[in-house]
């Protein structure tokens, strides 16, 4: 049987929306003469004539954000025609579609986004900002397209007026509707001796959804410039772009 004939199963998929997943851990997204943003460093291979290019903070309010809090991912700006396709780290991918809605996105997951979807960063209500590291977080509104990486298979929490609790690392997305504040734990047992450790928590209210990864996050990124080496082609074009 011919090398080929064995490996089927790991083929292009084809037709369909402009992004869809390849498998659960890439994302191929089809250009026509359009631009989307990505994940600084996330591409690992593209066919046709695609274009690179740093996104930057989108403009100046938001760059004093992202310098002020840590929040925000990097971005790169991709362009022109032919298949591209992203990944990081192996993490799975899951995919949304927005129409003329809005959800919150932890910056650390966000992988790619139709271009013409507005974001900026925002701070969880109820807290002073003397913590980072998912108590600022990306806002995401408009119509098109929204993939955001996950540390192994998430669950969907889904409210109606009961409050939800996670951990702000361990929580992916939730929906415009759900209001979000900060819940520390004060009790003396959590300082002293064995204590759980958890003692802040991202409250959710209203109704909505919330996804939550099995995880708390990756410490490092090579998609962001970290600990992938210049083998990797994505690693190589984030390094290029980044400077």
């Amino acid at each position: 049987m011919p090398v080929e004939a064995t490996l089927e199963q790991f083929k292009e998929t084809e037709g369909g929306e402009p992004f869809r997943l390849q498998g659960s851990k890439m994302l191929k997204v089809e250009l026509a003469d359009e631009t989307i943003q990505a994940k600084l460093g996330s591409m690992v291979a593209y066919q046709g004539d695609v274009e690179f290019e740093h996104a930057g903070s989108g403009g100046l309010t938001r760059m004093a954000k992202k310098a002020v809090t840590g929040e925000g991912a990097d971005l790169m700006k991709i362009s022109g025609s032919g298949e591209v396709f992203l990944a990081d780290l192996a993490q799975e991918i899951q995919l949304v579609k927005l129409a003329d809605e809005a959800i919150t996105v932890n910056g650390a997951n966000l992988l790619a986004f139709d271009a013409d979807i507005d974001w900026d960063i925002k701070k969880v209500e109820g807290v002073s900002g003397f913590m980072g590291g998912g108590l600022y977080n990306t806002h995401l509104s408009g119509s098109g397209y929204v993939a955001m990486l996950s540390d192994g298979p998430p669950v969907l929490l889904e409210l109606d007026g009961d409050d939800a609790y996670a951990d702000p690392q361990a929580a992916i997305t939730w929906s415009g509707g759900v209001k979000t504040s900060v819940k520390t734990d004060v009790n003396l047992k959590t300082f002293i001796g064995r204590g759980s450790g958890e003692t802040v928590q991202l409250a959710f209210s209203g109704r909505g959804w919330v996804l939550i990864q099995p995880s708390e996050g990756r410490v490092t990124s090579s998609a962001a410039g970290g600990s992938g080496g210049d083998s990797s082609a994505g690693g190589a074009i984030g390094k290029l772009l980044g400077g």
